[in-house]
Order: structure tokens, then sequence, then C-alpha cells
């Protein structure tokens, strides 16, 4: 089950990665902001229903080991605050899209959406090491 719910994250977080890079400007230059979150959006979906459903069957397990286990508290903190920041993102494609430059706060939501979804990774895959779980 750990495989299936690396791999759903992965998938998640790297079609986010991949809206952040065309937001930052670095790929995807050739098309519309708003075509590339169309395009990448139902990828996303699934990747988060394959996690988070994964995730909670990995959960059910060991709950109480689990919410008492500190990395595991960041881990969901991070999270948290990644989905924050993909939600924004996709809030804001629209108005973005109409926009001659990329705004400056959309760079820089872009760059720390990268940050928190790669620290939720990080976070995550110490948790086995650091408390024995998983």
């Amino acid at each position: 089950m750990s495989v299936v719910h690396y791999s759903a994250v992965f998938f998640c977080v790297g079609t986010l990665i991949l809206l952040d890079v065309r937001i930052l400007g670095i790929a995807y230059r050739n098309q519309t902001l708003s075509s590339v979150a169309e395009q990448l959006r139902p990828w996303f979906w699934i990747g988060v229903g394959s996690a988070a459903l994964s995730g909670f069957l990995l959960f059910a397990v060991e709950a109480g080991d689990y919410a008492a286990a500190t990395p595991f508290r960041i881990k969901m903190l991070v999270t948290v605050l990644a989905a924050a920041s993909a939600l924004a993102i996709d809030w804001r494609v629209q108005t973005w899209d109409r926009a001659s430059t990329m705004p400056v706060t959309a760079r820089l939501i872009a760059l720390i959406s990268i940050v928190l979804w790669l620290g939720t990774i990080l976070v995550s895959v110490e948790i086995p090491a650091l408390t024995g779980l998983g």
C-alpha cells in the first residue's frame, strides 16, 4: 500500500509542479496558463483521490501511533498548507492568464507551492526512519 500511496503523491505533486513551472515561466511558455491548468486538473484530482484513499488506509492500520508521531503531524500540516497553495493557484488561474505579464504574487505563490509540496514529500519519507512506522 505504501507504494501506491507514494506513487499517488508523486503523481499529484508532479502535476502541480508542472503548473507551477508554467507560472514561473520556466516551461510551456507557448501555452496559456488556463490551457495547461485544464490539461493537468483531471490528473491532479486522480492523484489526490488515490493519495487520500491509500493514505487513509495506511493511517487506519496504526492510527494511534501515527497521530502521536510528530513527523506525521508535521507532514499533515505541510500538506494542508501545500493544498491551500494549490487552491489559491487554481482560483486565480483565469485572472493571471488575462494579465499581460505574470504577476509577482503568482510567481511567489508558485514558488511557495513547490517548496511546500517538496517539503511534504521529504517529511513523508522520513516518517518510517524517525518513528519506525510504515
